[in-house]
């Protein structure tokens, strides 16, 4: 087994005023030659936006675009023409493939909204766009591990996927629980993210956004504390 620790404090910081980002990977002006990605996870941006504020209209390509909404909602529009609103408790997948334009604003005139935006390398370049959203709550089980995006070639119609062999599973840990994360190849690695609460890893003990990344192993075993809450993404490394 292999393993690489992401402190929470660790992570690149941005403040654009409208804007407060944590990076944990090299995104925007934050550059760390040790921190470009894990495997084929690319990006996990932890933002702040402000009321009315947001990101205008701008392009995307080959690439898997994963949106969580952690409080407030985020308004959605895009070249596909999807428009909506994405609330805290729901999860957007969109494959830009050839190519899509989108922009995400805050619905709220007067709250803000905070968000994780998870970029993953796609198995296919040129894929036709396209655009999913659901409510994350009816996908998960009490106190496990629950897979919430699967490859496309595992999902059925009404599942979330995305091009690429990654699986997201969330955990919501209501009381003390010991746990085990088997990953669905030799080849993968995973990438432990706590949304808050505390767990024990490997014996790492990780606290809210704190991370760490596993890999050469078959299975993960994870000590979740009460009112935990952790994003588990497997992806291929290489």
């Amino acid at each position: 087994m292999k393993k690489i620790l992401h402190p929470a404090e660790s992570r690149g910081t941005a403040n654009f005023g409208w804007l407060q980002a944590r990076y944990s990977f090299s995104f925007a002006n934050y550059f760390n030659p040790e921190r470009i990605q894990f495997g084929k996870l690319r990006v996990l941006n932890d933002d702040q936006v402000d009321p009315s504020m947001g990101f205008g209209k701008h392009p995307h390509k080959n690439m898997e675009i994963v949106t969580i909404p952690q409080s407030g909602a985020l308004k959605h529009q895009d070249s596909m023409g999807n428009s909506g609103v994405i609330h805290s408790g729901d999860i957007q997948v969109m494959s830009a493939g050839s190519g899509v334009e989108h922009s995400e604003v805050n619905a709220s005139p007067h709250e803000a909204v905070t968000l994780f935006q998870i970029w993953i390398l796609p198995e296919r370049e040129n894929v036709s766009p396209r655009y999913n959203q659901k409510k994350i709550a009816p996908l998960l089980k009490d106190n496990t591990f629950s897979t919430i995006v699967k490859p496309k070639s595992e999902a059925n119609e009404d599942e979330l996927w995305i091009h690429q062999q990654a699986y997201f599973s969330i955990g919501k840990f209501s009381k003390q629980t010991e746990t085990t994360y088997s990953l669905h190849n030799k080849s993968h690695g995973v990438y432990v993210f706590v949304i808050d609460g505390t767990i024990l890893v490997d014996n790492e003990t990780l606290n809210k956004r704190d991370a760490i990344g596993i890999w050469e192993t078959n299975t993960i075993s994870i000590t979740a504390h009460k009112n935990s809450h952790v994003l588990l993404i497997e992806v291929p490394m290489n």
